[in-house]
């Protein structure tokens, strides 16, 4: 009916568009942009650096233990067992064979372990070449434990604590536990907070390596890692410059540690095989590559030698 139209509370339709004003078309800019970030979502706040530091150290804790070698080693032989004393390998027990002649060598092993509370033990001779699986013996042996292996960011993490600028060697297929055993003790001694060597087809700090540190490998950690090159560009991210050894380097030791701001920074010195050198993908993954000059027609250093001149200059560079 024409009437209901304009009876009373009838919805009255327009075309006409809304108004300008608290709504309409500037309703969108009034409205809020969402809720207000979190303190922990704001990169300058305090709380967010908070948590920043509490997901590190979580991450630290999730490194879980340190890795150890595949089991207890056996140092066989009256020389080798002396010597292993001396340098303060650490052994933690001396077996000795029934009836085992008492030379002077057997004599300064008794003194030895006495002083440094290790265990003596007495077995059958056949008992020792069971546990030596058969070594020429002499009626002597010692057990050295698995070596516990650090995680490559333990060693950025000593430099943070001492307050020092990093010093890492990487190891790059070193198959000579010798070699291995003089870096260490090298890096021990001229102040590196810890050397870096792949777990596959390298030497592994084995009786021998002990040995040849002197003892070092007690205070300067050794770190494993899976992934060579992935370590490098990891160091490379927290700020290291890598410098990878090299007959054939652009860049001189003498280059290097002229430049202050080079050797005073966080370094890490990558040290290649024996006979090989740096392999390729390691050499690329490498800010520089360095030569150390020398007089005469040498063609190129032995391993540890080339390791311990570098650390000795960059030692030298850092205390001037």
């Amino acid at each position: 009916m024409p009437g209901n139209s304009s009876r009373k509370g009838a919805i009255r339709k327009t075309s006409k568009k809304p108004t300008a004003g608290s709504g309409g078309r500037v309703r969108r800019g009034l409205e809020g942009r969402g809720p207000t970030p979190k303190a922990t979502e704001r990169e300058y706040h305090k709380a967010h650096k908070i948590a920043e530091a509490k997901k590190r150290a979580e991450a630290k804790k999730g490194r879980g233990p340190r890795r150890k070698t595949g089991g207890d080693e056996w140092i066989a032989g009256r020389n080798p067992v002396v010597e292993a004393l001396r340098e303060r390998v650490p052994v933690t027990s001396v077996y000795v064979a029934e009836g085992a002649e008492r030379d002077g060598r057997l004599r300064e092993v008794f003194r030895l372990a006495a002083e440094h509370g290790i265990g003596l033990l007495e077995v059958s001779r056949g008992e020792l070449d069971r546990l030596t699986d058969g070594a020429v013996h002499q009626g002597l042996a010692a057990r050295i434990p698995a070596y516990e292996y650090a995680h490559p960011d333990d060693l950025l993490d000593a430099a943070d604590q001492a307050g020092e600028k990093a010093l890492v060697v990487v190891l790059d297929s070193i198959t000579d536990p010798r070699n291995l055993g003089a870096i260490v003790r090298s890096a021990a001694g001229f102040g590196a907070h810890g050397v870096v060597i792949p777990e596959r087809r390298a030497a592994s700090m084995t009786a021998a390596a002990w040995k040849t540190s002197a003892g070092a490998a007690a205070r300067c950690p050794v770190a494993q890692t899976v992934n060579l090159t992935r370590q490098i560009k990891a160091y490379q991210e927290a700020g290291c410059f890598v410098v990878g050894l090299a007959a054939d380097g652009d860049l001189t030791l003498r280059e290097l540690v002229a430049d202050d701001d080079l050797a005073r920074g966080p370094l890490v010195l990558v040290v290649g095989s024996e006979g090989e050198g740096l392999s390729r993908l390691v050499a690329e993954s490498c800010d520089r590559l360095m030569s150390i000059p020398m007089a005469g027609v040498l063609e190129s250093l032995n391993a540890g030698v080339a390791a311990s001149v570098a650390l000795y200059a960059v030692a030298e560079a850092r205390a001037r």
